[in-house]
């Protein structure tokens, strides 16, 4: 049966790459724990205690609360799965119950710390630094994450219109705007990208490596690892940062929630609303510094 979730994950829901091998290595994890424990073949044969014995097992290896939370949502998933293909009458994760987890703030780059970051004399004159530049203007002012930037295609930028295209989670496109600033970039990158490999069609991927292939996920990384780390004091130096940044930045400025969520491609504004953390503690230290009786 898990084959047969996982095939549902990948051409039903169209989850992520990411997703898919997240869920078959969790309950594949499961499926060992219970045959082991219990001699139980099958998930799908599993109920209540020996699924709770795995839980305890986990936390007791040590692992986080974030981590058992995340193998308890693919069991959820899993046994609601079976439930709708009527293979379970019922769910043996009905009592189990999430572990409590510490709230984490998302880190953010300071805006005098992204403007360092993106001067332009930090990168060289060349394809490569006008690469790498594009890279961490992107993901900062568009927000994207990692795996839609390496998907980018020039046929997705409507300079026209001033706006990209992004696919997002389960193949959700949405419209992000790009600003003039960026735009110029683009159309210098692009004239550069073309002298080194020649005139681009539209299937071709907007960011690509030295040898004119796809980008891959590794690569951006050391991209924005590098360059961070000239200017960033913090201790996350990841794409995501930057995608954390751009949303901090626009709500501390003003920018409505659910526009934000549009822009993230967020399907809900839980997702968003952590972001209001930062936005609230900007929020204090002014009133604390500027109200006469605070």
């Amino acid at each position: 049966m898990i084959d047969s979730f996982i095939n549902y994950l990948e051409h039903e829901k169209r989850s992520s790459s990411h997703t898919v091998l997240a869920y078959r290595k969790d309950l594949e994890q499961a499926q060992e724990f219970v045959n082991t424990s219990f001699s139980i073949e099958e998930l799908s044969e599993c109920s209540h205690p020996e699924l709770r014995a795995w839980i305890i097992d986990l936390v007791e290896q040590g692992l986080s609360p974030t981590s058992v939370n995340r193998k308890l949502a693919t069991l959820r998933s899993f046994y609601k799965f079976l439930l709708r293909s009527k293979v379970i009458e019922k769910d043996p994760t009905y009592k189990l119950k999430s572990l409590k987890t510490p709230k984490k703030l998302p880190e953010f780059l300071q805006e005098s710390t992204i403007e360092s970051v993106l001067e332009t004399g930090v990168y060289e004159q060349s394809f490569e630094g006008l690469r790498d530049r594009m890279v961490m203007e992107f993901l900062y002012l568009t927000g994207v994450r990692l795996s839609e930037l390496t998907s980018i295609k020039w046929k997705d930028l409507d300079f026209h219109e001033s706006q990209v295209k992004v696919l997002g989670k389960r193949q959700k496109e949405r419209i992000i705007p790009i600003t003039k600033g960026l735009q110029r970039n683009i159309i210098l990158y692009k004239k550069e990208f073309e002298e080194r490999f020649s005139k681009i069609e539209g299937n071709e991927y907007f960011i690509i490596s030295n040898k004119g292939e796809k980008a891959y996920s590794m690569m951006i990384y050391r991209i924005v690892r590098h360059y961070l780390d000239l200017f960033a004091q913090t201790t996350k130096r990841s794409p995501h940062l930057l995608r954390h940044t751009f949303a901090t930045h626009l709500l501390n400025k003003g920018a409505d929630l659910n526009a934000v969520k549009d822009l993230l491609g967020h399907a809900n504004l839980a997702a968003t609303q952590v972001y209001t953390h930062n936005s609230m503690e900007k929020l204090k230290a002014v009133f604390e510094q500027a109200h006469p009786k605070a």
